[in-house]
C-alpha cells in the first residue's frame, strides 16, 4: 500500500538527492562547448596532480625529513654521549672541532638553567613535528626546538643533569626543503599543457562556431556563400550536410516557385480570354456574378504567387522602423474613426530583407485595421531579439483556432473572418517571412479586448 509517508521516504531517497544534486550541477555548469572541452581537460589534470602531490607528501616527503631528522638526532645523542662520559677541557674544544667538522653541527655547553619556554609549532610544518618525536624517542631528556621563520638554522636546547647543550644546525640537513621543486615543476608543466590545449582546442571550436553561423544566417533567409567545411573530419561532414541541406531546401523553392509562376502564366492567359470575352458582351447583367468570379480568380492567383514566393530572392539590407511604422500609420488616417499609436524601443535601424518585412508588418496592421478601431505598436529592439506587439480592439480569434488561421487556405467564420475578400493566406504568410528570418509570429489576448499579434525575430 502506497501512503503519503512511504513517498516522502522516497523522496528522501539517496537516488533522489543524487539527482537532485546533479540537477542543480547542470545548471550551474557551463553551457559553451569550448569552455566545457577546457573543463573535460583541466578537471582530471587537477585530481592527477592533487593525488600524485598527496601521495608524494605522505611518502617521500615524510619519510624523506624523518630520516635526516633521524640522522641529526643521533648525531646530537652521540655528541650527549661523548660529554657526559669521556673527560673534555674546560670549554670542551675538541667535542665542539668533532661536531664541527665531522657532524656538520655548532654546539656549545652552557650553564645549567631552564630552557625557554616551548614555541606554538605552526600548523603545517612536518619538520617541527618530526624532529621532536625523534628526539624525545632517542635522547629522552627535556628539550626546546625553534624550527620557525626563515633562517636557514635550526636551534636545538637540550637539558643535561648539570648544563644545557645547545645545537644550531643547517635546516637542510634535516629537512628536505627542496621537495617543493617537484610541486612547481609538476605545477609549470600543467599551466604549459593547459596553454597549449586552448590554442588546439580554439582550432577545433571555431569550425564548430561558423557551421552555427551559418546555420543561423540561413535561418534567418541570409545567404552564408563565405562559409566552408574545415577542421576535424566529423565537423567537416557537419558543414557537407549542412551545405547539401541548404541547397535541397534552395532547390525546393526555386522548384515551387517556377511551378506556380508556370501555373500563374496559363491561368493568366486563361483569365484574359475571359475578361476580353466579358468587355465584348457589354453590360449583361447576367454575367455580373460570372465578372466577379474571374476578379476572385485573379485575386487568388495573385495570393498564391505572394504566398510561393514569398521575396526569397532578396538580400538583406538595412531599413529603419520608424519609416515602416509611419507608412502604417498614414494608411490608418485614410479611414474615418481608425486610430493607430505606436512606439519604438532601442535602435530604430534593423537587418531585414526591407520588402518583405515591411508586407509582414503592414499584413498584421491590415488586418486590425479591418476589424478593429484601435491599434497599438509596441517594438523593442534589444541586442538578441527584435519584438514587435500589434494590440487592437477588435473582436479576437476564439483560442482555439489561434493556430488554424496560419494554415494556408484556413478560412475564420466565428467573430473576425480574416481575409473575408482573399484565399486565407494573409497569416500563413506573415508567419511564412517571419521564420524565414528565423523568428515566429504568435498569438493572444490583446489588454485593449481584442487580438494581439507579436513579430519576434532575431536581432
Amino acid at each position: 500500500m502506497v501512503t503519503f509517508d512511504s513517498i516522502r521516504r522516497e523522496d528522501r531517497s539517496p537516488g533522489y538527492g543524487w539527482r537532485g544534486f546533479t540537477r542543480w550541477l547542470r545548471h550551474r555548469l557551463p553551457k559553451g562547448l569550448y569552455v566545457r572541452s577546457l573543463l573535460i581537460i583541466i578537471i582530471p589534470m587537477l585530481l592527477l596532480q592533487s593525488v600524485v602531490a598527496a601521495v608524494f607528501m605522505e611518502r617521500h616527503w615524510q619519510m624523506v625529513t624523518q630520516r635526516l631528522s633521524m640522522a641529526v638526532t643521533r648525531d646530537i645523542a652521540a655528541v650527549i654521549q661523548i660529554i657526559q662520559i669521556y673527560p673534555q677541557d674546560a670549554d670542551y674544544t675538541d667535542i665542539t672541532r668533532i661536531a664541527r667538522e665531522q657532524m656538520g653541527l655548532q654546539i656549545s655547553v652552557e650553564p645549567d638553567g631552564d630552557l625557554p619556554p616551548p614555541r606554538i609549532k605552526p600548523f603545517f610544518s612536518i619538520l617541527d613535528g618530526i624532529l621532536s618525536d625523534e628526539i624525545s624517542d632517542q635522547i629522552k631528556r627535556p628539550y626546546w626546538i625553534d624550527t620557525v621563520g626563515d633562517s636557514n638554522l635550526i636551534e636545538i636546547r637540550i637539558k643535561l643533569d648539570d648544563k644545557i647543550l645547545r645545537v644550531l644546525t643547517k635546516r637542510s640537513q634535516a629537512y628536505a626543503s627542496n621537495t617543493h621543486i617537484f610541486i612547481v615543476w609538476m605545477v609549470g608543466a600543467s599551466l604549459v599543457l593547459i596553454g597549449i590545449s586552448i590554442l588546439f582546442l580554439r582550432g577545433q571550436i571555431r569550425p564548430i562556431l561558423s557551421l552555427a553561423n551559418a546555420a543561423e544566417s540561413f535561418g534567418k533567409g541570409q545567404r552564408a556563400e563565405s562559409f566552408h567545411p574545415r577542421g576535424a573530419d566529423e565537423v567537416r561532414r557537419a558543414g557537407l550536410a549542412f551545405i547539401l541541406m541548404r541547397e535541397r531546401i534552395e532547390r525546393q523553392i526555386e522548384q515551387r516557385t517556377a511551378m506556380l509562376t508556370g501555373v500563374s502564366h496559363d491561368l493568366r492567359t486563361i483569365l484574359t480570354r475571359f475578361k476580353l470575352q466579358l468587355a465584348l458582351a457589354g453590360d449583361n447583367p447576367d454575367l455580373q456574378g460570372l465578372s466577379d468570379d474571374v476578379d476572385d480568380m485573379q485575386s487568388m492567383l495573385e495570393a498564391y504567387m505572394a504566398f510561393a514566393r514569398n521575396e526569397v530572392e532578396e538580400d538583406v539590407g538595412e531599413v529603419r522602423l520608424s519609416d515602416i511604422l509611419a507608412k502604417v500609420e498614414a494608411d490608418f488616417t485614410l479611414h474615418d474613426g481608425k486610430a493607430l499609436t505606436y512606439s519604438i524601443e532601442g535602435d530604430d535601424d534593423i537587418s531585414v530583407r526591407p520588402n518583405a518585412f515591411t508586407r509582414l508588418v503592414t499584413n498584421l496592421a491590415s488586418n486590425a485595421r479591418r476589424y478593429a478601431d484601435t491599434l497599438n505598436i509596441d517594438a523593442k529592439h534589444s541586442a538578441k531579439w527584435l519584438t514587435i506587439t500589434f494590440d487592437d480592439d477588435g473582436p479576437g480569434i476564439p483560442e482555439k483556432n489561434r493556430e488554424d488561421v496560419f494554415k494556408p487556405f484556413f478560412r475564420l467564420d466565428e467573430a473576425r473572418n480574416l481575409d473575408a475578400s482573399g484565399t486565407g493566406l494573409g497569416l500563413a504568410i506573415a508567419r511564412d517571412i517571419a521564420r524565414s528570418h528565423g523568428g515566429n509570429v504568435t498569438l493572444g489576448d490583446s489588454p485593449l479586448g481584442g487580438l494581439r499579434a507579436i513579430i519576434r525575430i532575431p536581432a
